[in-house]
């Protein structure tokens, strides 16, 4: 069993408030969590432009859990 984590940095300059930053947020974890993975905003929650994501997948091999959070990435 293999345990991969992505942590990713987010700048939105177009946010002018926490409520626009969440907005974006909620959409991209909405499209990103129908790809097996847990996304959680982990840092800068009380920023308006940055965000700082982590996201888990848990595969049976390295090879499949690489493959799940390059997906993340592209998306």
């Amino acid at each position: 069993m293999t345990i991969a984590l992505l942590s990713i940095e987010i700048y939105m300059p177009m946010s002018q408030s926490l409520k626009d930053k969440r907005m974006v947020l909620r959409r991209l974890k909405d499209r990103v969590g129908a790809m097996n993975v847990a996304v959680a905003e982990v840092a800068h929650q009380d920023l308006w432009q940055r965000a700082g994501l982590g996201v888990v997948t848990v595969a049976t091999d390295t090879q499949m859990a690489e493959q799940t959070l390059s997906a993340v990435l592209k998306e």
